[in-house]
């Protein structure tokens, strides 16, 4: 359990930053070099480098390097590990949410009577 743990502790600390999900949104749509991943923001190559060790490091991402060009890609494993985990949430709430509709919902209770006074008489 703790290494499950760890290992979400580190995708979402990865995905936290914006440039990191910006990086793994466009590797959901296939393998980049990283000058290509780094040419929609205004960071340095290094700033970029720097992204996707965090990426790595936290087991979202892989890399290869063929000559001079290193492919980046997304590893979906990982994403599925944090996506199952948001998703026990969500139904452990949707469920809670459900009975709770269910009480708002249901018939109103019967109305209790009237505070009397102690000889009997209404206020």
């Amino acid at each position: 359990m703790l290494k499950y743990s760890d290992d979400l502790d580190k995708a979402f600390l990865a995905l936290a930053d914006p440039t990191r999900r910006a990086i793994v949104d466009r590797l959901t749509r296939g393998p980049a070099s990283v000058s290509d991943l780094a040419a929609p923001f205004a960071f340095t190559l290094a700033a970029i480098m720097q992204h996707l060790r965090v990426l790595e490091q936290a087991g979202l991402v892989s890399s290869q390097k063929q000559g001079r060009v290193r492919t980046c890609s997304i590893e979906p494993e990982a994403l599925r590990s944090v996506e199952d985990w948001i998703s026990e949430r969500r139904t452990t709430w949707e469920r809670r949410l459900d009975r709770l509709g269910l009480l708002l919902d249901g018939p109103d209770p019967a109305p209790s009577p009237s505070p009397t006074s102690p000889t009997g008489e209404r206020p």
